[in-house]
Order: structure tokens, then C-alpha cells, then sequence
């Protein structure tokens, strides 16, 4: 997001924090706008009135070596409030005249902490006991007060955990309040927002709808624009915002890839050409993709070889329509944040997505990416306001290299049409079972192994298909989803039974992190 928009709002510096972005979504859930920049980027010139708070962000840097870091001091006179989390609690600690050690303890994961004393920052904070379980993060802590401040709470290796300066409103916790794991950290962040900041609630799906059209249209001009249309929730909701600003100047480019869900390719042109009315071009690229895709088994080279063949097929296309400039995809905010730091901070890379770190350094297209700074919450919360239906908004993520990263190894024609066949008995089964809507990710994968298993009186020597299915907030961290007995045995028995090609099934249970919620 853009520092020019004038909106009142809070203001997130980045020192590189995995858990930035969820700093920025709390925030939004409690109907307020906030944007993030990099400490690197902030300058005292972007400090203007729509600012009401600033948070500083955790981070992987030592406050002590101070050549790691850059920061204007000046932007903490501004006589604006200011929230620091974890690294931004000993930043604004340390501008102030306190001082930072490395801790002889160090703090990572669930801490009890104990209220010294009131405050506005922790109203309804604390249980009726003064204790409260939060999420710490740090090798280094405050080991000085800076003058003025005062001790709120603090832990058993973190005297100074929640401090504040009430006249500066200046306030500084050591946990994370924005992770779930820290008991009511949200009514932390409410309380700063809200009685703190004294900030008014101006951001809802509504507000984006309007807000995203009018940049689309500042953006586009009267150049045509095509969309990279896969069927799943993001880039159908971002073909329906391009429809609502732009009209009959967006082309939406369906590619059949051969790597996509059972009968996909059919539902697609039915809802987009049919129902509402948007220019659709469909390619029918399978042959193309799997010829590409031939004897590869690195995750990252398909990847790579899937973004780039969309791409030219995009541009191929593009010829053909005169005017086309821009092209559209449904980026979003946590592919952002995995591929690459939004910000240009200090995070690490996880993985490429397609949408991102596929595509090719030289584009003859520039790129339109509406929902880039959205969490798929807010993604489907504005798809309902863009009139898409309820089955289209409510679909699990689908990765845009589809089934390629759940087929791990060489792909071919024969795992291609299995997969297909597992993955629609899997989830008709979730949806009959009223299972659908209660996770947000389910599929079945094709494991590149072969497994002896007894069928009547014959030996089989089949593949070995693994079931997958979490329960998540964002995408950023999940766990599995919990099924019964009973339905792990029902669908085991519905996929061996009715797929030739599989005879065994296991059910993953590995929570994100360590494991990603794909398998490549």
C-alpha cells in the first residue's frame, strides 16, 4: 500500500518481523486502515496528520549493533503515539535513553506475565489474578528504563516487559500481542488503536471495494487490461473487481493447464462467460504444460516453468488484442510475504509462488495486483461485496501451479488423471459430510512411491496417495484438521475401491510450521 493515501490510519514500520503482517490484519479486523513500510523507506516527509499511531514491529536485529538498522529519530518527536513490539519495544527503548542487552535468559514461546501496574494500554488485559499467558520472541531485552517510563508488567526473565511514558504515549511490550497465541492480545491492540490513537473505525470491505476500483482506474487508465482467470477464490474476485472498474476493457485468460481439478475447466466458462458476462478467452495449453513439465521433479524448477509458459501464453495472447498493457493476477498478501520481504526487510524466503518468484525478470506486461496487501479473509469478505456467489468466495486455495505440486516427482498423463479422481472423491466427501466449511485447505496428493497391497486374491503394486486437510486463520500457520475415525475409513475405502492406480492412503498430520501446508 501506498504511503499517499490520506485516509486517517496506522502507520507499521517493518524491521523484518515474520508476524508484520499480522500486526496490519488485527488492525483491520477491528475496521481500521493501516499500512506497512520498511524501516529502510520511512522518511520524516511521510509523517503527515492522517498518521494517528505508529507500531514498530519485531524483528531479527540487535538493537546494539547499530549499523544494522536504519531509523530516523526525528520520526518519534512527531508527538504521535507509539506502540514498540519486540525489537520496536527495545528500539524505542533505546531512542530514548534506555539501554538493550542481550538476555542472560532467553524467551521463546508461552511466558506468564504479572501486572505491576495500570494502564490504559492493558484495560481488560489481564485475568482477575494479574496474569496473563503471551507468545515471547527474543535473545535480547531492555536492561535500562529510559527516563520518564514506567513498568506496567513484567515476566520472570523480562522486568520490563509492558512499559510505558503516559505523557508521550509511548508504550512498549517485549511479547506478541498480533500472534493467537498470546491470551487477548487483540484487546491490547484495540486498546491502542482505540483509546490510545483515539482513531475511528473507516476501513471495511465496503471501503476496499471503492478504495481498490478507483487505484485500478487511476492505474489502467484507458488501457485494456488481461486477467490470469484460474477459477479459484482470488483471481475470480480479482476478474470481478476488473469487471466492476474497467468493463469490457478486461480480458480474462483462462489456461487450461491439464493440472486442474476435475471438471474445472467447465465450471470456469459457464460462471465467467455465462453468469457474468466477462470477455473470456479459454486456451486449452495442456499438452503445452506437460510437454514443458517432461521428466522435471524439482518443485522449484516446475514452478518456475509453470509461472514463465503463463506468461508467454498471457503475452501470446496479448497480441492479439490491441491496447493491452496490463496483465492481473491474484497476489496476495501471505505469497508476498513467503516469496520475498513486501517490505524489503529482513524476512526470509520460504518459497516461490507463481504468481511471484515465477515469473520472468524481463515482463512485457506490467502487472496489476489489486489484493496484494488483503489476508483471504478480507479476499472473500469483498468478494461477497463484488456479488460473486457463496460458492465461488467459499472454495479452499488452490495453488496456481495446481496439481503439479501435488503430484512431488516426475509428472505424468497416468498420476494426472488419478490425482484428479482421488482429489474429487476427497472433497465431494468433505462437502456431503458437511466437513467443507470448517477447513480451509483440503486435497489429495499423488506420492511418488509404490506400495504392495492384496486386492481379492491379487497382488497389486500401486501408488501410495496422502490426504491432506488443516484448519487455519491465514495461511501462515495450521494445523490438521481433527476427522473422525469413521470418515478417515470412509474415504480410504471410497478412493481404493474406485481408483485403479491407488491402493493405500495416509492422512498428513503435520501442523504448519514445520511443514508447509503444500508439498512443494
Amino acid at each position: 500500500m501506498s504511503l499517499n493515501r490520506k485516509l486517517d490510519k496506522i502507520l507499521i514500520i517493518d524491521f523484518g518481523s515474520q508476524f508484520t503482517q499480522l500486526i496490519a490484519r488485527r488492525i483491520r479486523e477491528f475496521g481500521v486502515f493501516c499500512e506497512i513500510v520498511s524501516h529502510k523507506k520511512i522518511k520524516i516527509k511521510n509523517i503527515d496528520h492522517s498518521i494517528k499511531g505508529l507500531i514498530l514491529s519485531g524483528g531479527p536485529l540487535n538493537v546494539y549493533q547499530i549499523n544494522k538498522y536504519s531509523f530516523d529519530k526525528r520520526i518519534i518527536e512527531k508527538q504521535i503515539p507509539i506502540l514498540g513490539i519486540c525489537f520496536g519495544h527495545q528500539i524505542l527503548s533505546k531512542l530514548n535513553g534506555g539501554k538493550v542487552k542481550q538476555s542472560k535468559y532467553r524467551e521463546f514461546g508461552l511466558a506468564n506475565i504479572y501486572k505491576k501496574k495500570e494502564s490504559i494500554l492493558i484495560k481488560n488485559f489481564f485475568n482477575n489474578k494479574k496474569i496473563n499467558k503471551v507468545w515471547m520472541s527474543h535473545a535480547d531485552q531492555v536492561s535500562k528504563l529510559p527516563k520518564y517510563f514506567n513498568v506496567i508488567a513484567s515476566s520472570q526473565n523480562s522486568k520490563y516487559a509492558i512499559i510505558e511514558n503516559r505523557s508521550k504515549k509511548f508504550y512498549g511490550v517485549q511479547f506478541h500481542p498480533e500472534v493467537t497465541h498470546t491470551q487477548n492480545g487483540k484487546r491490547l491492540i484495540h486498546n491502542f488503536i482505540f483509546l490510545i490513537c483515539k482513531i475511528k473505525k473507516n476501513w471495511s470491505s465496503k471501503d476496499q471495494k471503492n478504495q481498490l476500483i478507483k487505484e485500478v482506474r487511476e492505474t489502467v487508465k484507458n488501457n485494456k487490461v488481461i486477467c490470469a482467470l484460474s477459477g479459484g477464490v482470488d483471481s475470480s474476485v480479482v476478474a470481478q473487481l476488473l469487471n466492476k472498474a474497467i468493463g469490457k476493457k478486461l480480458y480474462c485468460i483462462f489456461v487450461n493447464t491439464g493440472l486442474l481439478r476435475k471438471n474445472e475447466e467447465t465450471q470456469v466458462v459457464k460462471t465467467f462467460k455465462r453468469k457474468l458476462k466477462i470477455n473470456l478467452i479459454y486456451v486449452n495449453a495442456e499438452k503445452e504444460f506437460i510437454r514443458k513439465l517432461k521428466n522435471i521433479s524439482d518443485p522449484e524448477k516446475k514452478r518456475k516453468i509453470i509461472g514463465n509458459l503463463f506468461i508467454k501464453i498471457f503475452e501470446r495472447y496479448a497480441k492479439r488484442i490491441k491496447g493491452v498493457k496490463f496483465l492481473a493476477q491474484g497476489t496476495l498478501y501471505p505469497d508476498l510475504i513467503e516469496s520475498r520481504s513486501v517490505t524489503g526487510s529482513q524476512t526470509s524466503k520460504i518459497k516461490s509462488h507463481h504468481n511471484v518468484g515465477g515469473l520472468p525478470k524481463k515482463m512485457k506486461l506490467k502487472l496489476v495486483e489489486p489484493l496484494r496487501f488483503l489476508f483471504k479473509d478480507e479476499v472473500r469478505k469483498l468478494g461477497l461485496e463484488l456479488n460473486l456467489s457463496k460458492e465461488i468466495i467459499s472454495r479452499h486455495p488452490f495453488p496456481g501451479p495446481g496439481l503439479a505440486i501435488r503430484i512431488p516427482g516426475i509428472i505424468t498423463h497416468e498420476k494426472i488423471k488419478i490425482l484428479k479422481e482421488a482429489d474429487y472423491y476427497f472433497i465431494k466427501s468433505l462437502k456431503e459430510q458437511n466437513l467443507y466449511n470448517k477447513i480451509w485447505q483440503a486435497y489429495a496428493a499423488l506420492l511418488p512411491v509404490k506400495t504392495v497391497g492384496v486386492m481379492g486374491d491379487n497382488r497389486t503394486y500401486e501408488y501410495l496417495c496422502l490426504l491432506r486437510a488443516i484448519t487455519s486463520e491465514d495461511g501462515m500457520t495450521a494445523d490438521f484438521f481433527d476427522f473422525k475415525k469413521t470418515f478417515i475409513q470412509m474415504i480410504s475405502n471410497k478412493i481404493v475401491n474406485s481408483i485403479r492406480g491407488i491402493n493405500r492412503v495416509v492422512y498428513d498430520v503435520t501442523s504448519k510450521p514445520p511443514s508447509t501446508i503444500e508439498l512443494e
